[in-house]
């Protein structure tokens, strides 16, 4: 069983985490967007394709594991995305997942399919927003080559390699960071190439970053910047956007002393976004790829 990681890791390096004993609650319907995020073009019977781990999954920690039951009391930005774009959503993540395990499902993950120490994973527990056999990887090709009218992709993947890193090595140097970063842009550009070659898929992607908890703490700042200028590398490299989570917390964090607890982006002693975390999260997707 995997456990919440101790205060050192949460403040150096981010954001997300399968956690199997404390586990996700389902969240009321979400708002409409505020006056100019309203869908700009309507796109009927076009698909809507999330991919990622815990963040986008709409995971919530600290529930009672009947929540997690139900995979529809689980919601995110992907769903305020596809309402406000009028996307049919399939929504492919999985809480846990990393940039290896996305690629091969016998790979190291943070609670997808396995955790450090366990063979269990979320995914053998309980059900995610669609059923599929395999990698995560694998699926999204297969939807792509079956599919040809997904409009939008987003992918939001990484954070849980440096927890990963942070109990196996510790992760602490800047030499074992940019370690980190780098496999992270390499795994990332495989899945991109993967979408874009295997999946034959021409349209919009995005690849959205992480938010910091403490935008004043110099060692998460920096190590949560370190990791988005992989994925952004990785963006830049298969024709993707960035959605920009880390810009998008700032303003709101710093304005409540950096917190983005404090702020209400982020759910008390946890690192999974609020609803309204969630909510700026779908705005930055929508603002990236132009309506």
């Amino acid at each position: 069983m995997h456990v919440r990681p101790t205060t050192r890791p949460r403040r150096l390096l981010i954001v997300l985490l399968a956690l199997f004993g404390l586990l996700a609650t389902g969240s009321p319907a979400l708002a409409a967007p505020a006056a100019g995020h309203e869908a700009g073009g309507r796109h009927p019977d076009a698909t809507y394709l999330a991919l990622g781990d815990s963040v986008p999954f709409g995971y919530r920690g600290g529930e009672p594991p009947e929540v997690y039951a139900d995979a529809e009391n689980l919601t995110g930005y992907p769903e305020l995305v596809a309402r406000w774009l009028d996307l049919d959503l399939l929504n492919a993540s999985c809480p846990g997942e990393t940039t290896a395990s996305f690629i091969d499902e016998t790979a190291q993950s943070n609670g997808c399919q396995n955790s450090l120490g366990s063979d269990v994973g979320y995914r053998d527990r309980f059900p995610l927003h669609v059923d599929y056999a395999g990698a995560q990887l694998e699926y999204a090709a297969e939807v792509l080559q079956e599919n040809r009218d997904v409009r939008l992709v987003t992918l939001q993947i990484g954070a849980n390699d440096a927890f990963i890193c942070q109990q196996t090595i510790g992760c602490d140097t800047p030499e074992e960071g940019a370690a980190l970063a780098a496999q992270v842009g390499r795994n990332v550009e495989r899945i991109l190439g993967a979408l874009r070659g295997e999946g034959g898929y021409t349209g919009r992607i995005a690849v959205v970053t992480y938010y910091a908890l403490d935008y004043t703490d110099p060692a998460s700042v920096q190590a949560v910047q370190g990791l988005n200028a992989a994925l952004a590398a990785a963006a830049g490299t298969h024709g993707a956007v960035v959605a920009d989570g880390f810009a998008t917390f700032a303003p709101r964090a710093l304005a409540a002393g950096g917190s983005s607890i404090d702020a209400g982006l982020v759910l008390p002693d946890d690192v999974h976004p609020t609803r309204k975390g969630h909510r700026l999260l779908a705005r930055a997707v929508v603002q990236a790829v132009g309506h």
